[in-house]
């Protein structure tokens, strides 16, 4: 009798745990936009985000989430601005996106910061859908001083993104943190054109640009990391391609 009391202590342990972590897994949609700015025109754009289009954003039912400014010319510095939404799912984001357009006062924003001309040269869109093993991108907000943020892209051969998942799942977010690296979302793309069955997107953030560049040194040389790398790409390698970019944060982004 005792061992049945005891089991069902358990069972109902094991279950609440489960549940506990279903809750706090991310099932909201985000968006990653990256806006180009005309020649010149970064600073209007970034101010206009700055006095207007973020609030507007959060009337319609977008979550701003964080904003950026790239650090090294390579990635666009000076020119681009990357920043992150999150909305409760798709469709939401459809219809925020709509009724934003429609918006009487970013209509008239818009013609008042474009009366010499357009200030946005392109911009680009990727919906991002959170792994099974990323907290909410917001839940990392940080105290005090601005951090170094890196997001990196990550393309992995047919069929092994899954076992990439793998490796970050059970190992690399533990090695990042041991090694000072604080680990923020985790993503794969929403839609199949976007790379949705074999790209990885990840952000993570920093102390400072040195301490990024000691934590990864750190990392790479970790014997616990060498091995789990030669094991998990015993059958092949698992990335094709990484991406990584430096960001700063803007002194109106949530999350800093």
């Amino acid at each position: 009798m005792k061992t049945s009391r005891l089991c069902l202590a358990l069972g109902l342990t094991l279950l609440a745990s489960f549940a506990s972590l279903r809750a706090a897994s991310d099932t909201r949609v985000y968006e990653l936009r990256t806006y180009t700015a005309t020649p010149g025109n970064i600073d209007q754009v970034v101010a206009r985000f700055r006095e207007h289009t973020a609030k507007l954003f959060e009337r319609h039912g977008m979550t701003n989430v964080g904003y950026w400014l790239p650090m090294d010319s390579k990635d666009g510095a000076g020119e681009k601005l990357v920043y992150l939404l999150a909305y409760p799912n798709r469709e939401a984001a459809k219809t925020a996106w709509k009724e934003f357009g429609a918006d009487p006062e970013w209509q008239a924003v818009r013609k008042k910061t474009e009366a010499n001309g357009k200030i946005v040269a392109k911009a680009d869109s990727l919906y991002l859908a959170p792994t099974d093993f990323s907290k909410p991108m917001d839940s990392g907000k940080g105290k005090g001083a601005a951090r170094v943020f890196e997001l990196r892209t990550y393309t992995a051969p047919e069929g092994k993104l899954g076992g990439l998942d793998a490796r970050f799942r059970d190992h690399t977010q533990a090695l990042f943190k041991k090694h000072g690296i604080t680990n923020l979302g985790y993503f794969h793309p929403a839609d199949a054109d976007k790379g949705a069955a074999n790209t990885l997107v990840y952000f993570l953030a920093h102390a400072s640009r040195e301490a990024a560049a000691a934590s990864w040194a750190a990392f790479r040389d970790d014997p616990e990391w060498k091995r789990v790398a030669a094991e998990s790409q015993k059958d092949g390698k698992l990335t094709t391609k990484v991406e990584s970019v430096f960001l700063t944060p803007t002194d109106f982004s949530p999350i800093k």
